[in-house]
């Protein structure tokens, strides 16, 4: 007669979320699923524009791009990449900080246009807006040679200001392991950028 089972067991496997399961029906074209989705995630997602935004009016406007944007790019999502909240979470914070950094390109060019009205100097605008999208590409391309983490630990603490403890819980990710990627994410951004140390 043996004694009772004492080796340690699986943990059971962890159930998808609603929210995954919803979001996976989205990719498929189920709208009513997205109704659903949109009850879930509305809040949340404005609470993550609203952070980098500040305007209500502004936030509004970019939840409905986002909106648009996860409909769109719900096919493509990929599970084993990352949580669907964070995904979207991503998505959202993404999409705000592009508005921000639109308005104040905006206003820079508004700014510059009138010193130079009130210099009487010419301008070539076209040289400005090349150099600005330029930059801007750069700065693309070396987040996409980050991993998947290390972009949403980089974008979501950098530009979103969320501490280290807000990323880990909204990614669902140990803090030790925000911390490690997030400073491996900037080791290889400033190498890709040519920023010296």
């Amino acid at each position: 007669m043996t004694g009772p089972d004492t080796r340690p067991k699986d943990p059971p496997p962890r159930a998808a979320s609603p929210v995954s399961d919803l979001l996976a029906r989205v990719g498929r074209g189920d709208q009513e699923a997205f109704s659903r989705l949109y009850d879930h995630i509305a809040a949340p997602l404005y609470g993550v524009v609203i952070r980098v935004v500040r305007d209500p009016s502004q936030a509004e406007e970019v939840l409905q791009e986002v909106l648009l944007e996860i409909w769109r790019l719900a096919p493509r999502y990929e599970a084993a990449r990352g949580s669907a909240m964070a995904w979207m979470t991503t998505v959202a914070h993404r999409r705000a900080v592009d508005r921000v950094r639109s308005e104040q390109a905006s206003t820079e060019r508004d700014v510059a246009a009138g010193h130079r009205a009130m210099a009487g100097q010419d301008y070539d605008v076209v040289i400005e807006t090349v150099a600005g999208n330029l930059e801007r590409e750069r700065v693309r391309r070396c987040l996409d040679r980050l991993t998947e983490l290390q972009r949403q630990v980089v974008t979501m603490s950098y530009y979103g200001g969320y501490s280290y403890p807000e990323v880990a819980s909204l990614l669902t990710t140990p803090l030790s392991t925000v911390k490690t990627r997030m400073r491996d994410g900037l080791i290889r951004l400033r190498d890709c950028l040519g920023v010296e140390a």
